[in-house]
């Protein structure tokens, strides 16, 4: 049986890959650790709760006594980090706690697992693996023509963009210096259940619904590439699987929208299937975000070639499965708005 250390797992992208996994195999076992930041839920995970083959740790992965407990008390054959703090605006307000996690978090994790992994010879055991979750951020910010590629030169151009990049490249010397077998994969803007509402599909599907102005940067012509979060998690689990060492991956949905097109399909859908009142009229243009990048687009052709994983869920279908969802579980977004989610733990 094979034990995963999936950090972050509480949050948007991890909560939805635990349950992908367990869901699929039943002969894993996943030890969640988790902050529990405010972006941390763990309403996310209520039906694994009950599962033999997971557990939950609140911990930072900051904090070397914990996680070495983790190691030293059980046989982790993969971690896979999807702790960080993640959203661009909070990181331009305060941008150190974003380098302790993101960076000095990341570091800590590499230290014990290498500490573990590591053999007497200096080589490492060939069944463990170490895998960063990371960003198209970190590549910096398009013209109207051509995609990143795994071997775009790092552009960052925000605090939250340059912790995940500096974070990468830590990973990356920890393969050219030590040989620790890692993997990086850097995926474009997930949608889908359980993402927290200050990311723009849910909070203009909120905001829609309690009938509040819909904020839009700029002049809302900003390109993302949107990859439904269940197609990332079997992309995740094919390279834990059969990525090669040392390599990096892009995950896309070769879906790009402008925000403006994203905010106006929400609200075509809302008026026509739940509330007529629900209109363009709550569009609302503010002042651009500061360092705004202006497109992301991702190149995935390394995943198809070596792996042969493609996005199974069109923009088109995945846009309105995830309304569904949070219409349907407008409870899980009312504790949210009111805090109680925070009040819930294991």
């Amino acid at each position: 049986m094979k034990t995963y250390l999936i950090t972050g797992g509480a949050g948007f992208i991890g909560s939805n890959f635990i349950n992908y996994m367990l869901n699929k195999y039943n002969d894993i076992k996943i030890i969640n650790v988790d902050k529990l930041t405010y972006a941390g839920n763990l309403q996310n995970l209520v039906q694994v709760n009950n599962n033999k083959n997971y557990s939950f740790i609140r911990a930072d992965i900051n904090d070397k006594e914990i996680i070495e407990s983790i190691f030293k008390e059980n046989n982790i054959d993969y971690v896979v980090n999807f702790a960080a703090e993640s959203h661009v605006d909070r990181s331009i307000t305060n941008p150190e706690i974003f380098v302790q996690t993101n960076v000095l978090g990341t570091v800590n994790l590499l230290n014990i697992a290498k500490k573990y992994w590591m053999l007497e010879d200096e080589s490492f055991i060939t069944t463990k693996k170490y895998i960063q979750i990371s960003t198209d951020e970190v590549y910096g910010s398009l013209g109207s023509s051509g995609l990143f590629k795994e071997n775009t030169a790092l552009d960052p151009h925000s605090p939250y963009s340059s912790s995940k990049a500096s974070a990468d490249l830590i990973v990356k010397a920890y393969f050219d210096t030590y040989k620790m077998p890692i993997n990086i994969t850097r995926c474009s803007n997930n949608y889908g259940p359980f993402q927290f509402p200050e990311k723009l599909i849910p909070l203009v599907i909120n905001r829609c619904l309690s009938k509040k102005d819909v904020p839009i940067y700029g002049d809302g012509l900003n390109i993302r590439d949107w990859l439904y979060v269940e197609d990332h998690c079997k992309a995740i689990d094919m390279v834990i699987s059969h990525g090669q060492i040392g390599e990096i991956y892009n995950i896309g949905g070769n879906n790009e929208r402008t925000n403006i097109d994203i905010v106006k399909t929400i609200i075509s859908f809302i008026n026509e299937n739940i509330d007529k009142d629900v209109n363009e009229s709550l569009i609302t243009f503010v002042k651009d975000r500061k360092g705004h990048d202006r497109r992301y687009g991702i190149d995935a052709t390394k995943m198809k070639r070596e792996l042969g994983w493609e996005p199974d869920t069109s923009f088109e279908v995945g846009i309105i499965k995830t309304i569904k969802w949070y219409l349907e579980n407008e409870s899980w977004l009312k504790n949210i708005e009111n805090g109680e989610y925070q009040n819930i733990l294991i």
